[in-house]
């Protein structure tokens, strides 16, 4: 059953964000990932709990793939490029 990797984030620096989609991409697909929404336009239409700034949501087989990709010693070596640049809220979400 698929998992949703998603992922709202608020960049502050879009050159060094640039080099970390770059990088995060392909491991993210070595984990079985494909990206569904990667920062389209959001239209709001109910935001009573949180007020999203740019989505990006990658689809992978299944949940313990997706905790993989997160956890994976490739990302931890690109993660950081994510956390100098932008605040994110990232979580995985069970396709159920």
């Amino acid at each position: 059953m698929s998992a949703f990797l998603v992922v709202d984030t608020n960049i502050h620096n879009s050159e060094k964000y640039e080099e970390y989609k770059k990088l995060a991409k392909p491991i993210a697909e070595q984990y079985g990932g494909i990206y569904r929404v990667r920062g389209g336009k959001i239209d709001v239409r109910e935001s009573e709990l949180w007020q999203p700034t740019r989505i990006v949501i990658i689809e992978f087989p299944d949940v313990k793939s997706a905790q993989a990709f997160v956890d994976s010693k490739e990302y931890a070596q690109v993660k950081h490029i994510r956390h100098d640049n932008a605040e994110c809220t990232l979580f995985i979400v069970d396709g159920g």
